[in-house]
């Protein structure tokens, strides 16, 4: 019988403790952003970039992600927008929409994971946290807030009475988590594996800001970067 000493076990704890720093050393701070829609995620990704001086990437991927496919900008930015408000791509007998949305969404999670390994920035969307899950330093965040709250800023943006506005943000909120379900194979869900949930009813825009903004800062400090 083998007998594991005190020794060996603490050799092995160094070993693996050393290999997670390594491992944390070589990948850059990112923070990943996924909002229930109305709670005004993007907007608080935009003043957290100009706050940290880190780039903000969204439309920018489609930019990407279409130079890849070989496909025009017009043509992906009109299908993702589609995307965004329908939830026809999910459905069985909309192949041909089916088959656009796949390749844009192969190529565009190819550019989050090389961005996520390459640079720190602010990645919004997209799968995003569900992509660079094996990033020992990414930073997951959920921008959320009450449905009644996120109706209230959403009606009053787009001129809206309450029921539209109701309407509005249950049928884009069915379609971000339809998205996150077809796309990691019912693995993950929106509010999974956040390291941060900040609610922008209660803290407001600059409150999540300075949420996010003290986390991120505090992981680069931890990683002496």
């Amino acid at each position: 019988m083998r007998i594991i000493t005190m020794p060996s076990i603490k050799h092995r704890f160094e070993k693996r403790v050393a290999a997670e720093d390594a491992a944390r050393a070589g990948q850059p701070v990112v923070i990943t952003i996924a909002r229930d829609f109305g709670a005004e995620g993007h907007e608080i990704g935009k003043m957290l970039a100009t706050e940290l001086g880190i780039p903000l990437y969204d439309k920018e991927l489609l930019v990407r992600s279409s130079r890849r496919a070989g496909e025009s900008m017009d043509r992906i930015a009109a299908y993702d927008e589609q995307l965004a408000a329908e939830t026809m791509a999910f459905l069985p007998d909309r192949m041909d929409a089916r088959n656009v949305s796949d390749k844009l969404f192969e190529n565009m999670a190819q550019v989050i994971i090389d961005l996520g390994s390459t640079e720190s920035c602010i990645i919004e969307g997209r799968l995003s946290d569900y992509l660079l899950r094996h990033n020992p330093n990414q930073i997951a965040v959920l921008v959320t807030a009450p449905l009644e709250a996120r109706i209230e800023i959403v009606r009053s943006k787009r001129g809206l009475d309450k029921r539209q506005g109701a309407k509005l943000v249950k049928e884009q909120q069915r379609a971000r988590e339809q998205f996150y379900k077809r796309y990691s194979a019912g693995k993950w869900r929106m509010d999974m594996g956040k390291d941060l949930v900040v609610n922008r009813a209660k803290l407001g825009r600059q409150g999540c800001v300075d949420v996010i903004a003290a986390a991120y800062r505090a992981k680069v400090r931890e990683l002496g970067l």
